[in-house]
Formats: structure tokens, sequence, C-alpha cells
């Protein structure tokens, strides 16, 4: 089996040092395509607008100056000698990637164009309980568990226009139990925000910051698992469509556009 690895924390991550263990537990066919700088945020983003440069550090290592989207086509379009991978993985992210963040994360944009190019992707995710560098990750967890879950995936299999993704819990390995097949959940509070700073030439600037207020989540969700110390895997798909909407707007809105009657 061959592996192509990815993530958005940047080449030199350590969640991409799990992630390899992970992978060579699996199979000794492993590439490596990662961003030169940290992508984290960057959802499905492509360089359009600049050159992607690329540094080899090794055959079957390379560095992108470009966002998670971007590696994973390089390697499977140009970089990678021979077949293309038969398995994408995507992490190992710094922090939870569940509920709404999962629209926001490169790291599951990097398994959404994996799968987008007939290529089955797994996103990977070691939770952390608050997002400060002073903060232990337990990368031995999803070291620990990563094998076991991709291989037992492998095994089920998935549909091809679904990414799995996948978030350990912020605990050490003997505190974790257990794995639930979960649905992505929302979260009831507005997590984000921007706090106003001053440089030293009086010119503001705004940096974006991280509320640590949890939320209540619903059972069956990815968030209520990690919260609660489960292994979360969840079965992704980009459509958006939201089909209730369509079924209630089918009777309301059609046939010729409506005129705009200007007010009098």
């Amino acid at each position: 089996m061959r592996i192509l690895l990815t993530n958005d924390d940047g080449i030199h991550a350590p969640g991409l040092v799990a992630l390899e263990k992970i992978a060579r537990a699996l199979t000794d066919d492993v590439w490596i395509c990662a961003p030169e700088y940290e992508q984290s945020g960057a959802s499905r983003a492509l360089t359009l607008a600049d050159p992607l440069r690329v540094r080899t550090i090794d055959p079957r290592r390379f560095a992108v100056e470009g966002t998670p989207t971007d590696c994973v086509m390089l390697a499977v379009q140009n970089l990678i000698e021979g077949k293309q991978p038969d398995l994408v993985l995507s992490g190992v992210n710094r922090g939870q990637n569940i509920a709404e963040d999962v629209t926001l994360s490169g790291t599951v944009a990097g398994a959404i164009e994996a799968m987008a190019m007939g290529i089955p992707a797994i996103a990977l995710s070691q939770a952390m309980a608050f997002f400060h560098d002073h903060v232990e990750v337990h990368w031995e967890t999803a070291e620990h568990f990563g094998p076991g879950i991709v291989e037992r995936l492998l095994q089920i299999g998935w549909p091809s226009d679904v990414v799995m993704n996948v978030n350990f819990p912020a605990l050490p390995i003997d505190q974790v139990h257990a794995v639930e097949v979960t649905r992505q959940g929302f979260r009831d509070s507005h997590m984000r925000h921007m706090e106003k700073r001053t440089d030293l030439r009086g010119r503001d600037y705004y940096w974006m910051g991280f509320t640590a207020k949890p939320s209540t989540p619903l059972e069956g969700t990815d968030l209520k698992a990690v919260y609660e110390g489960r292994i979360s895997v969840t079965p992704l798909h980009i459509d958006l469509t939201h089909n209730p909407t369509v079924a209630a707007m089918k009777g309301v809105l059609g046939g010729s556009p409506p005129k705009h009657e200007a007010a009098s």
C-alpha cells in the first residue's frame, strides 16, 4: 500500500512525525508532501496568484510553499513517481477538527482534495484542552491508536465521495477506552474573536483569539465524543445542500424569475 501524508501545520510539525509513525506501522511505501509554513485555517484554498515552489528534502519528502490542497494535487500529479497513492492521510493536526471547524480546516481539506482525485483519505487530529504553546499534546495517543483505526477503516471501506475525520481526545493512552462513529456537531456559542492591539508605531492591528468556553453538545456528535474522552470517527462529504429547504422552496420559487417592483 502506498500512502501519501500531508498536513496544515507544516513540514516541521510534530504531528507530521506522529502521522509518519502511524503510516509506517502499515507500510514502508510512504511519501510526504506538506506546506513549508503553517497553513492552519486555510480550508480548501488554492495558490492561484503565485508560483508554487517545491523544496525536495529527500526523494519521497517535499515541502511546498502553498496550501494542503496544493500539496496533495502536486504530489499526486507531479511529485510521486509511479502509481498514485492508495491512501492519503492528513494530519496529525495540533488540535481537534470537529463541528463547524471542519469547514475551516486545512487538515480536512487535504483529505477532501485526495477524495476529489479519487483517492481514499482520512484526516486525523489530536485534541488539546487549550491552544497554548505550553499545553501538553498527547501525540502518543494518536500514535498508539492511529494504525488500528486506519486499518479497521480500510477493512470496512467507505463511499468514494466521503472522507473520514478522526479526532483523538486530549487524554493519555490509558484513559482512552472507546471509539464512536459520530456525526458533525455544531457549537452553541461562537468561539472566535478579534483582539485589538497597537504596535510600536501607534498603528492598530488585530489578532485572532479563541475563547475557552465549552459548548453543550448533543449526543452522537463529534463534540460530545471528544469532550467525553472517546475517539471520534466522522464520515464527511462536501455536499452542503440543505435538502429540507430545497423541498420547502420547490413549490414556492421556480419557473420564470420573479420581477422586482420598484418602490413608488
